[in-house]
């Protein structure tokens, strides 16, 4: 399978210039429990306006309690989260979305008895811009045409490509200046993977900032500007997503080569 075409050179070379200044989301020493459990064991990562950022890491590494800890579903208990240079690490999920972020979570969780319609309306529940969420609507059919065609058709009746299209286009009602999208090509075949990565790179030329958990290292790395790996509740290695493609532990680990 072919990688989806990389990010282009001069938009990564400007969001590098840019990383001098104050990043978007900056998280410093998380540390995340389920009980007595560690999740995550004090990890730090910082993500600048404009780019993409991937997170990969076997099963059980922390990827996906990072988003839910970014985003406020499971608080963190030490460390702290600034988003736009405001602490969020304290503030409820409702709230974190009023501010700027918005998060399709794995496994979708649409709602499978609400219309396609209603699953997206439901996604700008905290806006009261009518104009603007019609405008978002229909920018979120122009990138997901199936949606268009199954407007009135119950969520839970979708094939589990068209289901991962609305979880995505449901978040990007709130519009979000910070998109968490936690692996969105899962259990799709993969012509539909390469339609799902075409879509998060056109979002993000869009000009929405985007953090990505991600299975398919290849298909992620392709499209992202950095990326960081990790290894039970911690960040082992971050770079380049051109460069981590070509790390030896990165191919070995996680593209499968001998």
């Amino acid at each position: 399978m072919q990688a989806t075409t990389p990010v282009n050179e001069p938009l990564k070379q400007q969001i590098i210039s840019q990383q001098q200044g104050e990043p978007m989301l900056d998280v410093r020493g998380i540390e995340t429990y389920y009980g007595n459990i560690r999740a995550l064991a004090g990890i730090s990562l910082k993500i600048f306006n404009g780019e993409v950022v991937t997170l990969i890491g076997a099963n059980g590494a922390g990827k996906t309690t990072t988003l839910r800890t970014i985003s406020g579903i499971t608080p963190p208990r030490r460390g702290t989260i600034t988003l736009n240079g405001q602490r969020i690490d304290r503030v409820a999920p409702e709230q974190i979305v009023r501010r700027g972020m918005s998060h399709a979570p794995e496994g979708r969780r649409i709602f499978s008895r609400m219309s396609v319609q209603e699953n997206l309306e439901m996604g700008a529940f905290a806006r009261n811009d009518r104009a603007a969420i019609a405008e978002d609507m229909e920018r979120v059919l122009t990138l997901f045409p199936r949606l268009r065609e199954r407007l009135q058709q119950k969520g839970g009746l979708l094939s589990g490509g068209e289901q991962q299209m609305l979880a995505i286009g449901r978040a990007l009602m709130s519009r979000p200046k910070l998109l968490l999208l936690d692996e969105p090509s899962m259990g799709l075949s993969p012509i539909l993977i390469e339609t799902i990565f075409q879509i998060v790179s056109d979002i993000n030329k869009q000009g929405t900032t985007i953090l990505l958990v991600e299975q398919n290292a290849l298909q992620a790395l392709s499209v992202s500007h950095r990326g960081y790996v990790m290894q039970t509740g911690q960040i082992v290695l971050e770079d380049t997503g051109a460069n981590l493609l070509k790390s030896e532990m990165v191919r070995k680990a996680y593209l499968g080569e001998e």
